[in-house]
């Protein structure tokens, strides 16, 4: 295997967020879409603030951070797994849940506006470059 291609295999697998594989661009009317469906996958809080607190592991107050979903449940994010979860301001959430919003606005209009996957990948790689270029309007 080439250095180039184990370099690219490992930043795959460092990729941060996970999707939920019962999403997919096909199925979104569907799901994510659909009213209800990221009530429907939400983890229990119990286990989002024990997750919580293990990622904190003492170096922080859990009571200024909301435990997140990187890619969030309403664009398809897997609503239990630790590589899609973590601590993150509540002052830094609340942006982007505007961001999030939006993204879904766009993947869920009838003409696919956003393709799913670019969704996925945009928030997940860099959210606040995302805001800027889906919420924030500097022209």
């Amino acid at each position: 295997m080439s250095a180039i291609v184990l370099a690219a295999a490992v930043a795959f697998m460092a990729a941060p967020g996970a999707t939920n594989p019962d999403v997919t661009q096909d199925n979104v009317r569907t799901t994510i879409c659909a009213p209800g469906w990221s009530q429907s996958v939400r983890p229990s809080k119990q286990y989002t603030n024990a997750l919580k607190r293990s990622q904190l592991a003492g170096r922080a107050d859990p009571r200024l951070y909301e435990e997140d979903h990187l890619i969030p449940l309403s664009l398809g994010g897997a609503p239990s797994d630790p590589r899609n979860l973590w601590p993150q301001l509540w002052e830094d959430a609340r942006e982007k849940d505007r961001l999030e919003k939006r993204l879904h606005r766009l993947v869920c209009l009838r003409r696919h506006a956003l393709p799913l996957s670019e969704a996925q990948r945009a928030i997940a790689t860099d959210w606040q470059a995302a805001y800027r270029r889906y919420v924030s309007w500097n022209p």
